[in-house]
């Protein structure tokens, strides 16, 4: 098995033939470091762009080994956590502007699957977000409230007998539906985005890390067997934003951890349902998110979101974890209470201070461009974005340019250990929340 292949399903499920690396030193007009789904969109649309111009991607392993090819699969709408929490820290309109871009980050998404024949499993069957207890159901019902008032489409309340239609669990006591919502094999996916950004003539480099980067008259990329020299630098690195200096203050690298059970038997599915295929999330803080594969296997992940002293970027494995999303499993579906797990992992995800994304220039440099914050929602939102990634890079002022979240001010983090002593004080601060809406049901 290749090292990727031992982070998760998804990079296991399929053959892939690796770049090779860089080998001496070459230039560049656009060098863009990462490549998940912002760095292989990027590359995409700025080759479009300018075909002209000599655009590259170095990728510390392979690429999708990050994030964007062990998250969930989920092409969502939402930026950051709920509508309400969106508005609260950022007022209505603005919340009103982000749901727009994320309902057409998701429409971007099946539009580019379908124009470069990406087989991704690619489905649409909108999201379920279920209430289990009467705090859960009171804050979905509000937060279609407040969609309707944002003029949100395609929200709509689903009482438990009617839920029961769709999906049953004895958990359940009704749900918000959201139609725009798809679901994807996400390795598959930026597999195909490298393929579209190769055929649109961009240069890719995997076991590529960059170890270094000196901004100066020319910008230079280090890397073990080569270097870039380049004028214009893209960090698309998200969670893994803080091995460089220039963004260690941003963002959190936080867990999400994922368990996938053996393909499901008709006989096991047939007291669930779930014929549409929905994919769901719950409406605690810290959510459990899941949904069916296209072999029917069930992957369940979430229910807590670790945070390590000093931010390291290897805890890809945590048993605790693992077992109380086997737990819940069962209590959600009692009928998969024997189904046998084959597949844990995890990874981190980018989240700054007030769990919403940023983008824009580092410093007042206008050839160094960043992205990160995807707060575990950037399958839909990281592919889109790689046209404001191009826009920034070349200095375009388009709508996209000036969306309220580029060039916004992050409220910075402060070093060890008072980062870690704030975010995990926040994550027991929802975690409590949580465990007391729970007791009171």
């Amino acid at each position: 098995m290749s090292d990727y292949a031992a982070k998760g399903f998804w990079l296991a499920s399929q053959p892939y033939q690796e770049n090779p690396p860089l080998v001496g030193s070459i230039s560049a007009d656009v060098a863009i470091v990462g490549g998940g789904f912002a760095g292989m969109s990027t590359a995409y649309y700025l080759k479009k762009a300018e075909p002209n111009q000599r655009v590259v991607v170095l990728e510390s392993e392979v690429v999708g080994y990050g994030a964007s090819g062990r998250n969930g699969g989920f092409a969502m709408t939402l930026m950051g956590l709920m509508l309400s929490t969106t508005a609260l820290r950022f007022g209505k309109e603005k919340t009103r502007i982000a749901h727009d871009f994320g309902h057409r980050a998701v429409e971007h998404l099946g539009e580019f699957v379908a124009e470069h024949s990406i087989d991704c499993d690619y489905e649409k069957p909108g999201l379920l977000t279920v209430g289990t207890n009467p705090a859960q159901v009171k804050r979905l019902q509000s937060e279609i409230r407040l969609g309707e008032t944002l003029g949100v489409k395609g929200l709509r309340w689903l009482d438990a007998s009617e839920l029961r239609e769709e999906v049953s669990s004895p958990t359940y006591l009704g749900a918000r539906y959201e139609d725009q919502c798809a679901l994807v094999n996400p390795a598959k996916l930026v597999r195909g985005m490298k393929t579209a950004a190769e055929g649109a003539g961009a240069e890719i480099y995997e076991r590529t890390p960059v170890l270094s980067f000196r901004p100066g008259r020319a910008l230079w990329l280090e890397t073990p067997r080569g270097q870039v020299e380049a004028k214009k630098v893209v960090f698309a690195t998200n969670a893994f934003s803080g091995r460089f200096p220039q963004l260690q203050s941003k963002a959190f690298p936080v867990y999400t951890y994922i368990v996938l059970t053996e393909p499901l038997s008709r006989q096991q599915m047939a007291p669930i349902g779930w014929g549409g295929r929905q994919g769901i999330e719950d409406a605690r803080n810290l959510i459990h998110y899941y949904r069916l594969t296209a072999d029917n296997r069930l992957l369940m992940g979430g229910d807590d979101a670790l945070i390590y002293l000093g931010g390291p970027l290897d805890r890809d494995y945590h048993t605790p974890t693992f077992r109380r999303l086997e737990r819940h499993i069962a209590k959600t579906f009692p009928s998969l209470a024997n189904a046998r797990i084959e597949y844990r992992w995890g990874g981190p995800v980018s989240v700054p201070v007030d769990f919403f994304p940023a983008v824009g220039y580092v410093g007042n440099d206008k050839r160094v461009v960043y992205s990160l914050g995807c707060v575990g929602h950037g399958v839909a939102m990281t592919t889109y974005q790689g046209q404001m990634l191009r826009d920034l890079v070349l200095e375009r002022r388009t709508d996209l340019t000036e969306l309220f979240w580029v060039n916004r001010r992050v409220i910075p983090l402060p070093p060890e250990p008072l980062r870690f002593a704030i975010g995990d004080g926040l994550r027991r601060t929802l975690a409590a929340q949580d465990a007391w809406e729970a007791r009171k049901a």
